[in-house]
C-alpha cells in the first residue's frame, strides 16, 4: 500500500500557504483555530472540542473497534518579520511561520482529509491535536493534556520539519531527541558609584562579567563528556552611562539537558557561582529559575514500528536516524499519558541558499508536505501492530 497516493497533496498545500499568510504568536492563534474550525466543519462526522481559548482537539471514530491514537501539531508562530521571498509571505507585519509549524498544521488536516474518506473502514478512534503555543512555555500541550479528551490514547505521533535533509527523508529514533529546555534570571545588586571612585562602590558590571564567564565552565567542569548539556546566556544588562558604576545587572539564560540528574546538578552549580562570587565581592545575587518543557524521550517499541510502517508504505522514503536536538519541544507533555514518538521530516529547500528554523528567510520544500501527512495516515492505519 503506498499511502502517498491517498494524501491531497493540493489541498495540504492550499491550506499551508494560506496559514503562512496568516500567523500568529503563542495563544493568540485566534483565527488560525477559526480557521481550522471552518475546514473541519467539511467533514462532518468529526467532533470538535476547544478546551482552550485557542487550539482544539477533533476526534474521528472508525467504524472498526482499534486502539485510540492521539496525532498532533503544533500550529503558533513567530515574532519575526518575514525576509523570505514567497508569493505567499505573511500578511501580518512582525509575526512569521519561521518554524514549519504552518507545514505541520496542514499536513494534520490532510490526514484527516485522508482518514475521514475511509471512516467507515477505519479501526479505532483518532484525536487529531491541533496544539497551539508550543513556542512559549508554558506550552500549549499542558492545557490539552489537563482537559482530560486524551485520557484514553494508546500512543500519540508527531513530527517536525527539518531543513537540515531533504525532502524524502524521515527521522527516526529511539530515547531523548529533545532537551530539558528551562530559562533563568539573575538579578544582581550592588552599590552605584561615581566611576572616577570604584572603591566607593559595588560593581555589578563586574560581577555579572564574571558571573557570566563562571556560568560557561559549569558544563565542561560539572558534566560528563557523555552527557548532552547546554548553558548559554541570551542577555546581560548593566548600566547606561560612561561614568556611573551600576548598581543592578540582570543577566537572562537557558540550560538544555537531557536527563534529569544533569539538569540538577547544573541548578545547583548556577547557585553556588551567583553565591560564592556576590560574596567575594560584597553584592547580592537572586536566581529565578523555571523548569520549562521536558526533554522528548521516543519509546523504543514505537521507534521499530515507525521505521517498519515508513519502508512498508512509503517505498521511496529514506529512514534516517534522528540526532538528538538541544532544543525545547512540549510534545514532550503527551508521553506522560501513553508512549509518544516525534519523527522528524525532510523538507530542504532544492534551490538557493536554506536557513534554519527562527531565521526570517527561512523556507521548505513543500515536497516534504504529503511525506508528512502520509507519516501521520500510516501511523493510524497499522496501529493494530501496536
Amino acid at each position: 500500500m503506498d499511502i502517498l497516493k491517498m494524501v491531497d497533496t493540493q489541498k495540504v498545500m492550499d491550506w499551508r500557504r494560506h496559514l503562512h499568510m496568516h500567523p500568529e504568536v503563542s495563544f493568540k492563534e485566534f483565527e488560525t483555530t477559526e480557521y481550522l474550525v471552518q475546514q473541519l466543519a467539511k467533514y462532518p462526522e468529526i467532533e470538535v472540542f476547544r478546551p482552550a481559548a485557542t487550539g482544539l482537539i477533533a476526534v474521528l471514530k472508525g467504524g472498526k473497534p482499534g486502539k485510540t491514537i492521539g496525532l498532533r501539531a503544533d500550529m503558533d508562530a513567530l515574532p519575526i518579520t518575514e525576509e523570505a521571498d514567497v508569493p505567499f509571505a505573511s500578511k501580518n507585519p512582525g509575526v512569521m511561520h519561521a518554524c514549519g509549524h504552518d507545514c505541520h498544521t496542514s499536513m494534520l488536516l490532510g490526514a484527516v482529509d485522508a482518514l475521514y474518506n475511509m471512516k467507515n473502514e477505519l479501526c479505532g478512534i483518532v484525536k487529531f491535536i491541533f496544539q497551539h503555543a508550543e513556542e512559549h512555555p508554558p506550552g500549549g500541550a499542558v492545557d490539552l493534556v489537563k482537559s482530560g479528551i486524551l485520557d484514553d490514547v494508546e500512543a500519540f505521533y508527531g513530527s517536525h520539519v527539518f531543513v537540515d535533509a531533504p525532502a524524502g527523508i524521515v527521522k527516526a529514533a529511539a530515547g531523548p531527541v529533545s532537551a530539558n529546555a528551562d530559562v533563568f534570571k539573575i538579578m544582581l545588586r550592588g552599590r552605584g558609584g561615581h566611576a572616577a571612585r570604584p572603591e566607593k562602590g559595588i560593581d555589578t558590571l563586574l560581577i555579572g562579567t564574571e558571573i557570566v564567564q563562571a556560568l560557561n565552565f559549569i558544563v565542561s567542569r560539572n558534566v560528563s563528556a557523555f552527557d548532552n548539556a547546554v548553558v548559554t546566556i541570551g542577555a546581560f544588562n548593566a548600566g547606561h552611562a560612561h561614568n556611573i558604576i551600576p548598581d543592578t545587572a540582570e543577566i537572562l539564560g537557558t540550560v538544555r539537558t537531557t536527563d534529569a540528574e544533569t539538569r540538577e546538578t547544573i541548578k545547583k552549580r548556577i547557585e553556588d557561582t551567583i553565591n560564592g562570587i556576590c560574596a567575594a565581592y560584597g553584592a547580592s545575587g537572586n536566581l529565578d529559575y523555571t523548569y520549562g518543557y521536558d526533554a522528548v524521550k521516543n519509546d523504543e517499541g514505537l521507534c521499530a514500528y515507525v521505521k517498519d510502517i515508513a519502508a512498508k508504505t512509503l517505498p521511496d522514503v529514506e529512514i534516517m536516524e534522528m540526532k538528538p536536538m538541544m532544543g525545547g519541544e512540549d510534545f514532550s507533555a503527551y508521553g506522560a499519558i501513553a508512549p509518544a514518538f516525534f519523527a522528524g521530516i525532510g523538507a530542504k529547500p532544492t534551490d538557493g541558499e536554506h536557513f534554519e528554523g527562527h531565521h526570517p528567510k527561512f523556507r521548505v520544500d513543500e515536497a516534504a508536505l504529503p511525506i508528512g501527512t502520509a507519516m501521520y495516515v500510516a501511523f493510524v492505519l497499522h496501529a493494530g501492530q501496536l
